[in-house]
């Protein structure tokens, strides 16, 4: 697997532009951890934000401020002279929806009226295949899907795109939706399909934030996968171009496994689990996480 500098020195920088400055929501978390570097390397300052105490390691150009995404005024304060912000700060799970409903459902409000409110030219937001979960995989369904969300934590993401869409129209103020699928090693069979690396993660992400020009944008955020259950002919314009494949894991992956039920709405479903488990219960427990990943 090729590393981010072995890239670059193939195909060159990502961003034409240095920005002044990158705000990043949900710094601390697993994917935001792997985001701040490059990020960093974008522009001349990066804020990175989460409701950690502290983060570690920072660049000489970061700094950390702890903000609640649920504080519009805190939020406003923290998207202040900012060009861009890198929204993946929100439960990273399935949960009742009043544990939902203040970082998922609300603080995607308040990201997108501060970015507003401030002129920013764009937000990147983590949206998630479980927008569509409850699609078939073998619909093969492409950007243009009609939500149909398979969790309350799939209806948030829901939300959070028809606000950026919103917000575009009616406000002009550009938004990419990155519809994750599974950003975590594949250590299960959806998971060959599904699979995003994190260096795909990170030119997912450089890509949503140099094309110059994305208005309301939706893209898949999946690796160049030999069974990826869905199409991004669509999202051409953003210049993504995956590298990794999960086809070297799926030999081992599927004699682990055994048969699977095809009756099991977890195989047939794009949302995997999410599209099983109960309303307001976990579906990242029934995933098989690798230990790193969780």
């Amino acid at each position: 697997m090729a590393s981010q500098s072995d890239r670059r020195q193939q195909e060159g920088t990502y961003c034409a532009m240095t920005l002044k400055k990158l705000v990043l929501t949900g710094a601390a978390g697993r994917l935001g951890t792997q985001l701040r570097k490059p990020l960093a390397e974008m522009c001349d300052t990066l804020v990175s934000s989460d409701i950690a105490d502290s983060i570690s390691d920072l660049a000489a150009n970061e700094t950390y401020v702890r903000a609640d995404l649920t504080d519009l005024a805190a939020i406003t304060a923290l998207l202040e002279g900012a060009d861009m912000v890198v929204h993946f700060g929100a439960i990273g799970d399935e949960a009742p929806m009043d544990q939902l409903w203040g970082p998922n459902f609300y603080g995607a409000y308040t990201v997108w009226e501060a970015a507003y409110r401030n002129k920013l030219r764009r937000v990147v937001y983590a949206s998630s295949i479980h927008a569509v979960g409850m699609h078939k995989k073998t619909d093969f369904i492409g950007i243009d899907a009609p939500h149909k969300p398979d969790t309350f934590y799939g209806l948030a993401k829901c939300f959070a795109e028809d606000l950026a869409s919103l917000y575009w129209a009616k406000r002009g103020l550009e938004s990419v939706c990155l519809r994750i699928l599974s950003c975590a090693q594949v250590t299960n069979p959806r998971a060959v399909g599904s699979w995003l690396s994190y260096d795909d993660l990170i030119h997912l992400v450089q890509r949503a934030i140099d094309t110059p020009i994305t208005g309301f944008s939706v893209v898949y955020g999946v690796s160049n996968n030999d069974r990826a259950p869905v199409d991004n002919a669509k999202a051409q314009h953003l210049g993504y171009r995956p590298k990794d494949n999960a086809e070297e894991f799926a030999a081992e992956i599927y004699a682990e496994a055994g048969p699977l039920d095809p009756h099991d709405p977890a195989n047939t479903h794009h949302g995997g689990p999410f599209a099983s488990v109960a309303l307001g219960n976990s579906g990242v427990a029934f995933l098989n996480l690798a230990e790193e990943d969780s």
